[in-house]
């Protein structure tokens, strides 16, 4: 890690020199560029530097604890040791955070998807009970979620819902959230108290710009039709919702959440962009354990990747064997110690 450090410790300082010339500031492109490159590993060199400044105190210290005669100042200085020791614990991790292997997605915005499985009305509710957690860290994050269909549950929750997450290193930290998630719990629709278990499938999709997949517009069918869910008065007056269906592949994809059938068109395409660019990585990785391979569709519990148990207040993520015992906190949005820990896990430094 300290000789990958030095050298993004170079490229920083070789990258601000650039950023002064001349030639650089004039080229607006590349100033872009460069500016981009510095500022994702700028909060490493600002982990780096506290690291060095911190090892250094160590050294000062360890080097009077060697001439020191006064028990007590001794002990100071064995505990500041100590200190420093932890904060340096602490930086590195943070450091392997921000060192992580780089998907050329991280950086988009996500389609999510959400689709109840196994376990009838319970596990309906509990895409809704998900959906409310993605929405809720991506307060804390300062994302925008915009929905973009759903179909709801007569017992609550929503048997498929979609949505698009806007904002910074959306796909980067909930790519690994792909996968069936499995809930053990007393629904509120069970009369004898007995404990359910019950799955939903979450998806992530990074979404495509225009550049990164060329779609044909003449292999798009278009459908309008009134919409049948919230809306006010134009619901079942206007033909709003739009339902895009992709001739060679067969991937149909609806829209009704807005008013307007042009914004409804807008995000039905980008739905079926994502998908589409979903697919093609599919055929290019089919000898390898792709990541949208494990994203099980049918939800079946077996193939659960996180289990949620509320009777032991526990969260367990099963790739990684990670549980953590606050489950109340994680479903109303505090998610960053199980993103990390499987950030961490999938780094190779």
């Amino acid at each position: 890690m300290q000789e990958k450090l030095e050298e993004i410790f170079k490229q920083y300082v070789e990258i601000t020199k650039m950023l002064s010339s001349p030639d650089i500031i004039q080229d607006l492109t590349k100033y872009k560029e460069l500016k981009k490159t510095l500022k994702d590993i700028d909060k490493i060199m600002f982990f780096y530097r506290q690291h060095k400044d911190k090892m250094k105190d160590i050294a000062e210290d360890q080097n009077l604890l060697n001439t020191e005669k006064d028990v007590e100042i001794r002990n100071m200085l064995k505990a500041d040791i100590v200190q420093k020791e932890n904060e340096i614990l602490e930086l590195e991790e943070k450091i392997k955070l921000e060192l992580r292997s780089k998907d050329a997605n991280d950086n988009k915005n996500v389609i999510l998807e959400l689709h109840a499985g196994v376990g009838g009305d319970e596990a309906g509710i509990f895409v809704g009970d998900l959906f409310k957690m993605y929405c809720k860290y991506s307060e804390t994050q300062h994302w925008k979620v915009d929905v973009i269909e759903y179909v709801e549950c007569t017992s609550g929750g929503y048997k498929d819902i979609a949505c698009n997450i806007i904002g910074e290193n959306v796909y980067g930290k909930l790519k690994y959230e792909s996968g069936v998630h499995r809930v053990q719990r007393i629904p509120k629709t069970e009369s004898k108290g007995r404990i359910h278990t019950s799955a939903a499938s979450v998806i992530i999709l990074p979404e495509i710009d225009d550049v990164d997949i060329k779609l044909d517009m003449h292999d798009i069918r278009k459908d309008t039709y009134c919409s049948t869910g919230a809306g006010g008065q134009s619901v079942n007056t206007t033909y709003s919702a739009v339902r895009l269906t992709h001739i060679p592949s067969g991937i149909v994809v609806t829209c009704q959440d807005e008013r307007s059938q042009i914004k409804n068109y807008d995000k039905a395409l980008k739905v079926l962009r994502a998908r589409l660019y979903d697919r093609e990585k599919q055929k290019q990785h089919e000898d390898i354990n792709t990541q949208k391979k494990t994203m099980v569709k049918s939800g079946d519990r077996a193939d659960k990747i996180r289990t949620y148990n509320y009777p032991q207040n526990r969260i367990t993520d099963h790739r990684i064997n990670f549980t953590v015992h606050n489950l109340e906190q994680v479903m109303n949005g505090y998610l960053d110690e199980i993103l990390n820990a499987l950030s961490i896990q999938y780094t190779n430094i």
